[in-house]
């Protein structure tokens, strides 16, 4: 089981920033992993800002797959511009 924290960035409209969600969650289960979860913590203040942004909107998405699946969304994740950071942890 693996959480992904997302940070979005916030000068998006509500509609991309779900499609960026949507994406991932639809790579997740590409690659035979098991969404169980997103949690949409909404629009928050950065402890410091990241790429120009003071804030960020934070999404988490809870799931379950193999080691191939977290390479690839880590690397997916790094190379899209609206995520301006996130992490995946093992839960």
């Amino acid at each position: 089981e693996y959480e992904a924290m997302l940070i979005i960035a916030p000068s998006l409209e509500d509609e991309a920033k779900e499609k960026v969600i949507g994406k991932f969650e639809k790579l997740i289960k590409k690659h035979k992993g098991e969404v169980e979860k997103i949690d949409i913590w909404g629009t928050q203040k950065l402890a410091y800002p990241i790429l120009g942004n003071s804030d960020g909107h934070y999404a988490i998405i809870s799931f379950k797959g193999e080691t191939g699946l977290i390479r690839e969304l880590d690397r997916v994740l790094s190379i899209t511009d609206e995520v301006i950071r996130h992490m995946i942890k093992r839960v």
